[in-house]
């Protein structure tokens, strides 16, 4: 049996393990949370290193992909400085391949429903963090609002392009790249807390779209009739959703027993099931994800 594990600076209130069967071989997937150390983050990689297939980095991003253009924080990087053996990867592989499917698949699915509740608008919360979504929108061609402004610098200025994303990062993350992360994230308890902020761009969009914390973190308590699309949902996630009025909920990763994991963890189920002790490349998770039949998972809530 394969075994993969997320190690994850999130709350451990959302740790979960199953096992799955991938391409004919069981592979545990687990998810653990340290509540915001990286230093117990750092010590417990130390501790599995060698002795699981591949290692998922959770609640954070060890860098950004922009367009091909690759932007570290610097600040996450110390968190896997003991691994020596197992391969590390941070869900941007997926990011960039399983979410760039997103708005085709909003389309195929629920196209008339999204027409009918105000069109084609999409509020990605943070879309230089998810270029893969971002570009699926753009190029099936939604109106887009990016609120990377917002929600990374509490500054109310929505962006609209591609270039402004690209242009934005290439202005920023040679310097935010080295903050400390907690700045732009929230991390362990702070996950859990909410202020709504921001609400018109919400209530503007038909599909509110990107990270789970960000979403829920400035989300109105009315989203009646909306679409979600996001990740790493447990059946709390689910639950709040749907007192919100959501409509629709999609998961780029695949429902797992009651709850999707985080692309890091699917990442790096994938690395473990491949045998090839490495990060995959663009095509050969393409490859697999093409093989498994994975896409974003639309379910109905309300």
């Amino acid at each position: 049996m394969k075994r993969a594990v997320s190690i994850s600076i999130g709350s451990s209130k959302r740790d979960k393990a199953v096992e799955v069967n991938l391409l004919g071989e069981t592979v545990s997937i687990e998810r653990i949370g340290t509540d915001g150390d990286m230093e117990a983050a750092a010590r417990k990689y130390q501790e599995l290193d060698g002795k699981v297939d591949a290692f998922g980095v959770g609640g954070a991003d060890l860098g950004l992909m922009v367009d091909n253009k690759w932007y570290p924080l610097y600040s996450v990087q110390p968190m896997i400085r003991f691994v020596k053996q197992t391969p590390v990867v941070d869900g941007v592989g997926l990011k960039n391949t399983l979410e760039n499917k997103s708005a085709a698949l909003l389309d195929a699915k629920i196209g008339d429903y999204i027409n009918k509740m105000g069109g084609r608008k999409v509020f990605v919360v943070s879309g230089a963090d998810r270029w893969g979504m971002s570009s699926s929108f753009l190029n099936a061609g939604y109106e887009c609002v990016f609120g990377d402004l917002m929600f990374d610098l509490g500054v109310s200025i929505p962006l609209h392009t591609a270039k402004q994303l690209k242009t934005l990062a290439g202005l920023l993350m040679p310097v935010a790249g080295r903050l400390p992360f907690e700045w732009f994230y929230p991390t362990g308890e702070k996950q859990e807390h909410r202020s709504p902020k921001f609400q018109k761009y919400y209530h503007w969009a038909t599909v509110t779209a990107g990270d789970c914390h960000y979403i829920k973190r400035h989300m109105p308590d009315d989203m009646q009739g909306k679409v979600v699309l996001t990740n790493t949902t447990t059946s709390d996630d689910v639950a709040f959703f749907k007192q919100c009025g959501v409509k629709y909920l999609v998961t780029t990763t695949p429902v797992l027993d009651g709850r999707s994991f985080g692309t890091n963890m699917m990442e790096a189920a994938l690395v473990a099931v491949s045998g090839k002790h490495r990060p995959l490349t663009h095509d050969e998770y393409e490859e697999l994800l093409t093989k498994l039949k994975f896409e974003p998972q639309l379910q109905e809530i309300n």
